[in-house]
């Protein structure tokens, strides 16, 4: 069982930067590939970025390829997303993922456990 936490959402305007964070219990987090999916109102949940579970492998949508960066410390049990030149379409509820495998996919049917969420708002 996998339990995680994100933090680091909040209000900013365009072009500014945030970086989320997720951290997860248990000491299997090194084994699982991490993913961040967001959901905007009335909209569906849209995959954002990946990552593998050694970090050698990560992927972006293409919204926000060039603008953000995943990555992991296993040693903290924590997976980053770090986002710049934010836009208001970048306005979510973003939720970190682990998949119960070594690598990531773009589905959010594959992944085994969620975190809560955390809001992210850009203002124009």
């Amino acid at each position: 069982q996998v339990q995680l936490v994100e933090s680091g959402g909040g209000l900013v305007q365009a072009g500014g930067s945030l970086r989320l964070s997720c951290a997860a219990s248990g000491r299997a987090f090194s084994t699982y590939a991490m993913g961040w999916f967001r959901q905007a109102p009335g909209a569906e949940r849209e995959f954002v970025a990946l990552i593998s579970w050694n970090g050698g492998n990560t992927d972006y949508a293409d919204s926000v390829k060039g603008r953000s960066t995943i990555s992991r410390d296993n040693a903290k049990n924590t997976v980053y997303l770090q986002m710049n030149s934010l836009k208001p379409e970048d306005t979510a509820v973003y939720y970190c993922a682990a998949r119960n495998s070594p690598f990531g996919t773009k589905r959010y049917s594959d992944y085994n456990y969620w975190g809560q969420g955390t809001q992210v708002t850009t203002s124009s």
